[in-house]
C-alpha cells in the first residue's frame, strides 16, 4: 500500500488571490471539485494539483519548500520572470548572489520560487515545474520515497531526490542543516489507496508522527514527516 500525492498546497491568507497568481504563472486552470480550499491543475506527469488552503499563520522565515520552474531558452526564462512580475511577484534575495544564473522571486504572499536557466540537465524532461526543492535531511528523502512509492533518482552527499514513475516534477532535499520552521509554507496532501487508518499506521511505521486533527470537514489525518513538516492523509478519493 502507498499514498497518492493529490496536491502540493500553499498556506494562504487569501487563497483565491494566490490561486489567481499561480494560475497565471503556471498557465493552469482551477479545479471545480476542489476537496478543500482552492486547487489548480498542475499539468504535470507527477499527477498532483496545486492547492491553496486558508491559514492565519504568519510567515517568519524562508520557505522550506519551493518550486523550481524550468526554461527552454534565455528568452523563455525572461518571459516567465516578466509574467510573474506582472502578476504581482517581487524579486527575492535568499543569498543567491549577483552572478546567479537562476532568478529568485516571491509570490504575493512571500513564497519564494526560482526560474531556472536553460540547459539544466537534472531537470530536463521534468516539465515546467521541474522540481519541488525542499530543505531537509537524507532520511526525509528516504521517507517520502517509501511513502509515495517513488524511486530515488539522486542519493549523494546527503542530498536526495525522488520522482514519480510517470515522470514529472522531481522532489529534492538538500541535506543538513535544517532551516527553521517558516510558520507558513507548502505541504503535501495525500490520499490513501485503500483503508485510511491502515495507511496512517504504515506512515507512522516509516517515521511519521501524529499531530492534532486536521482542519476542515474532509476527514483528513494530520501527520508530520521525520523533519517535522506537516502533511495530510485523506480517505480514498
Amino acid at each position: 500500500m502507498t499514498s497518492r500525492l493529490i496536491a502540493i498546497s500553499f498556506d494562504a491568507h487569501q487563497p483565491e488571490r494566490l490561486a489567481h497568481f499561480w494560475s497565471g504563472v503556471l498557465r493552469s486552470e482551477k479545479v471545480d471539485d476542489s476537496y478543500d480550499g482552492v486547487s489548480l491543475v498542475s499539468g504535470n506527469a507527477a499527477g498532483y494539483r496545486v492547492g491553496f488552503r486558508p491559514t492565519q499563520a504568519q510567515k517568519v522565515a524562508q520557505n522550506r519548500l519551493h518550486f523550481d520552474l524550468t526554461s527552454s531558452s534565455l528568452e523563455d526564462q525572461q518571459e516567465t520572470v516578466a509574467r510573474a512580475l506582472d502578476l504581482g511577484a517581487l524579486h527575492a534575495d535568499v543569498g543567491q548572489g549577483p552572478d546567479a544564473s537562476h532568478v529568485v522571486l516571491a509570490d504575493p504572499e512571500g513564497n519564494e520560487f526560482c526560474v531556472i536557466e536553460p540547459g539544466n540537465d537534472f531537470l530536463a524532461g521534468a516539465g515546467f515545474v521541474g522540481a519541488l526543492a525542499c530543505d531537509g535531511s537524507q532520511a526525509v528523502g528516504y521517507f517520502w520515497s517509501a511513502a509515495l512509492g517513488w524511486p530515488l533518482v539522486w542519493d549523494q552527499d546527503e542530498e536526495t531526490a525522488i520522482q514519480s514513475p510517470n515522470g514529472g516534477t522531481k522532489f529534492t532535499w538538500g541535506g543538513p542543516p535544517l532551516m527553521p520552521n517558516p510558520g507558513k509554507d507548502l505541504h503535501f496532501d495525500l490520499a490513501a489507496d485503500g483503508d485510511q487508518q491502515a495507511e496512517v499506521e504504515r506512515l507512522l511505521s516509516l517515521g511519521a508522527k501524529r499531530l492534532d486533527s486536521a482542519d476542515g470537514q474532509d476527514g483528513a489525518v494530520l501527520l508530520a514527516d521525520p523533519d517535522g513538516n506537516e502533511f495530510r492523509v485523506l480517505a480514498h478519493r
